[in-house]
């Protein structure tokens, strides 16, 4: 064979060889979420007096830091910081239950669950109006039922919130929130339980901005 026809042939393997082993570049596939609820109030409008409005909304931004670990404990508060816009993102996987604090029913016992982290007491840097410490934390809570029943999330909710208005949200939706160390059963029926029957993940995404808390739950196509 002569050199010709060597270099040729040589030529012809190279490119063929290049042909078949080129790289094919990986495509990355965006998996997109459908909202199925979202419900937003206003945190200026929890109460009619200025004072105890105020006292209502540092509490549910605090349940909030609370929830996202921007807040562990009472030390960790600057009440200016928590005071400004902010993102939260909750995952649910399938099976798991949110419940609004540790206490929870027999029911539960064996389910994963996800809470706010917080008990609500002054230790922890909740403020009172002069009634509860803690008061305002029952209007987050209603606002998670409405928005999950919406969703067509199994919601339990053993103790109403007739007792007093709630601005904004529907009485059937109001839900009374209270926790006592010391008394976990009667704790337990005084709180929020969300369970994920989806065959998906479930995201509870809280957003504070110019005022108004929405909260927008969604799930993967």
């Amino acid at each position: 064979m002569s050199i010709k026809k060597l270099f040729t042939s040589f030529i012809a393997f190279f490119i063929i060889s290049v042909y078949f082993t080129q790289v094919i570049p990986s495509r990355t596939v965006l998996v997109k979420d459908s909202t199925i609820a979202q419900k937003t109030i206003s945190l200026n409008n929890r109460y009619g007096n200025t004072y105890v409005n105020d006292i209502f909304k540092k509490n549910i931004l605090l349940t909030l830091a609370y929830m996202d670990g921007r807040v562990r404990k009472n030390s960790d508060i600057n009440w200016k910081k928590l005071g400004k816009p902010s993102r939260y993102k909750l995952t649910l996987q399938p099976g798991e239950v949110f419940a609004f604090h540790e206490y929870i029913l027999p029911a539960y016992k064996d389910k994963h669950i996800l809470t706010t982290n917080a008990h609500f007491s002054a230790y922890e840097g909740f403020l009172s109006d002069g009634y509860l410490i803690g008061d305002g934390v029952c209007h987050l809570a209603s606002l998670i039922k409405w928005a999950a029943i919406d969703a067509g999330l199994p919601v339990v909710t053993p103790t109403n919130h007739n007792f007093a208005y709630i601005p904004e949200i529907p009485k059937e939706y109001g839900v009374s929130i209270y926790t006592m160390p010391d008394q976990p059963a009667s704790s337990a029926q005084q709180n929020l339980y969300i369970e994920n029957t989806f065959n998906k993940p479930i995201i509870f995404v809280f957003n504070y901005t110019n005022g108004n808390l929405s909260l927008t739950i969604s799930k993967p196509d």
